[in-house]
């Protein structure tokens, strides 16, 4: 579904991603870990056209989508989400959703015009799959950040994505958030057959979810594979894991 072929990208002579080669499979759920200043959220960003590679391929579905500004790689059929959340907040739950709705649909300059009734059931529907229909009218940035996140899922979803990118989507989450948000995700990747690709911090997440795992490491792609292959691995385990992974 998404490969990437030798990636990378320098900021003033610092090698961010470093000749990074990876490939996700259609449906699948695959996690990026490593520490911070890895390489991790650059290389979501060379992804989605946030950034220009300096060398490097990227494919969607076999597509060379190298280069292509964010919102065409959107409606080609990556959605994304990231370390902070990016959402409306003076508007309401479903407002926000109905934004990204009419905004998919080729409808955003006219949003501001009389739209209540654009997309009502769509936005109802969405807000229904993540969790948030009763929450429909509340001002976005009352919710607690549990349900941002929840509310900014919605948003991406509501370009119809085939792959979905996700930036540490429980960073910042109680014990008990991350865990509903985890088994949303899986919940929501696999009533929507979207391939999944995510970084996370929380190891415990991590390995309870991803079927795939890359470890970065100051740029470079250190190792890849199982769960039980990157848990299994000597240097993982020295740099990253921890002698006691």
């Amino acid at each position: 579904m998404l490969e990437v072929r030798r990636l990378r990208k320098t900021f003033a002579g610092f090698v961010a991603v470093d000749d990074v080669s990876l490939r996700v499979s259609a449906q699948a759920i695959a996690a990026v870990i490593g520490p911070n200043g890895a390489g991790k959220t650059t290389f979501f960003n060379l992804i989605t056209g946030h950034l220009k590679a300096d060398s490097g391929t990227v494919l969607l579905e076999g597509r060379d989508i190298t280069g292509a500004p964010p919102h065409r790689i959107c409606r080609m059929g990556i959605g994304r989400s990231f370390q902070r959340t990016n959402i409306f907040a003076r508007l309401s739950v479903f407002e926000n959703i109905q934004a990204a709705l009419l905004a998919h649909q080729g409808h955003g300059r006219n949003f501001w015009s009389r739209s209540e009734d654009f997309y009502r059931d769509e936005a109802n529907a969405l807000l229904a799959s993540v969790g948030l229909e009763e929450k429909a009218r509340t001002e976005a940035g009352t919710l607690s950040y549990g349900n941002q996140k929840q509310l900014e899922l919605g948003i991406a979803l509501a370009s119809e994505p085939r792959v979905l990118l996700l930036d540490e989507p429980t960073a910042g989450m109680s014990a008990r958030e991350t865990h509903e948000t985890m088994h949303l995700l899986e919940r929501i990747a696999g009533e929507r057959k979207l391939t999944l690709l995510f970084t996370e911090h929380d190891m415990e997440v991590v390995f309870g979810i991803a079927q795939r795992i890359a470890v970065f490491y100051q740029g470079r792609l250190l190792a890849e594979g199982t769960p039980h292959e990157v848990r299994a691995d000597r240097e993982v385990r020295r740099i990253y894991l921890g002698a006691a992974a």
